[in-house]
């Protein structure tokens, strides 16, 4: 576009759905059954007690847990200008699938139908101002999990585990997931640590204890702390009154209460994501203009990076092999739109159509090397 301004800067706000939001974290687990919505509920209630501003988006659509929890019905959504109202339970916002259909009626599509509803969550429900936005994400590292780390901008993720080793190796496996798509790991919790009798205060270690804390350790992150084994905690979830409302002075109430003031910390101080460019523009060749954490500047031009796309429509996604004609690209080709990928890669809009490429940094940190190894080259000559 020769009349646009000499400098564009990347797209990375929010939708206006978000927009009021500020911190957006995923509670995940990997694995199924650790009642990673059982803490999520109770941490957002801990984090609301705190006086911070809360709301709770259940991204299980095929089985979605808070409704329950909350004691919120199902019925029609109330709108506002095209939006969806998020339910308001015990101070909380939240929305999920379970409120939108009818009771016990099951969500029987497929995977894009599903990954759609994310989408909606995140684009149309208006949360409105909010310190905090808690995620509980499904059981895997799937769909959800991608669309989430490539649209909502995560502050970052809390991993949710129970002490048992099949329960941690999944574990693990959620926490890579995050790490390979930049999103920093907050911290991690351990539930169901240990059961303290409630007649002697002998606490027996059920489902063995401190793997949590080993893992943390193992991959040099925070653990935030553990959560008894607590009869009343998994009762609570059942009759839609989040305990830590109504069991303030429990030991399970006050664990739940130093997590959300560790993790209210750790938010504050934020975390540096080392990979993550500090800014993104269009220079005035159409070409990126990239600025790194470490204050180097990368200038890459619109034909290098058309011609190292990596999409199927480039690539051959069987073989590996390049399938773009490097004589169909223009050489006067520029980029006319650039938005980020979550904290990990940026997709461009070219003037010659293409928009379906996704550049992680990584890539762009190589391309912008072998741009300046050839322009040494070029100069020592």
């Amino acid at each position: 576009m020769a009349d646009q301004p000499h400098t564009q800067k990347a797209r990375g706000e929010l939708p206006r759905s978000l927009s009021g939001v500020k911190h957006i974290i995923a509670i995940g687990s990997g694995k199924g059954g650790v009642g990673k919505s059982t803490v999520a509920v109770n941490l957002a209630m801990a984090l609301k007690q705190s006086g911070a501003a809360v709301g709770l988006m259940d991204a299980d659509i095929y089985g979605p847990s808070q409704p329950g929890m909350l004691g919120a019905g199902s019925g029609a959504p109330r709108m506002t200008e095209g939006f969806i109202l998020p339910v308001e339970r015990h101070g909380l916002l939240m929305m999920s699938i379970g409120v939108l259909m009818e009771a016990d009626r099951p969500v029987i599509w497929r995977a894009p139908i599903a990954n759609k509803m994310i989408q909606q969550f995140l684009e149309n429900v208006l949360w409105g101002q909010l310190d905090y936005l808690l995620i509980d994400l499904p059981p895997g590292t799937g769909d959800v999990q991608l669309t989430l780390a490539q649209q909502a901008h995560l502050t970052g993720a809390v991993i949710v585990t129970t002490p048992q080793q099949v329960a941690l190796g999944v574990a693990k496996k959620g926490l890579q997931m995050f790490e390979q798509v930049n999103v920093p790991i907050l911290g991690i919790i351990e539930n169901m640590s240990g059961f303290v009798c409630p007649h002697c205060q002998t606490e027996t270690a059920i489902f063995k204890s401190g793997g949590g804390a080993k893992m943390a350790d193992t991959f040099d992150v925070n653990f935030l702390g553990s959560i008894p084994l607590d009869p009343a905690l998994m009762s609570s979830g059942d009759d839609g009154l989040p305990f830590f409302t109504h069991n303030g002075d429990s030991p399970t109430s006050r664990a739940f209460a130093t997590i959300a003031e560790r993790l209210v910390k750790i938010v504050s101080e934020g975390i540096f994501v080392e990979d993550e460019p500090t800014s993104i523009e269009i220079g005035p060749d159409g070409g990126l203009v990239i600025t790194w954490p470490d204050g180097q500047v990368g200038r890459l031009s619109a034909h290098d990076l058309r011609l190292s796309c990596r999409c199927a429509m480039c690539v051959d996604e069987e073989s590996g092999e390049r399938t773009l004609d490097p004589r169909r690209v223009p050489l006067g080709i520029k980029i006319e739109a650039v938005s980020r990928v979550g904290r990990y890669a940026l997709t461009c809009a070219f003037s010659d159509g293409h928009n379906t490429g996704i550049f992680g940094y990584d890539l762009l940190k190589e391309i912008s090397r072998k741009r300046n190894d050839a322009s040494a080259q070029s100069f020592s000559v």
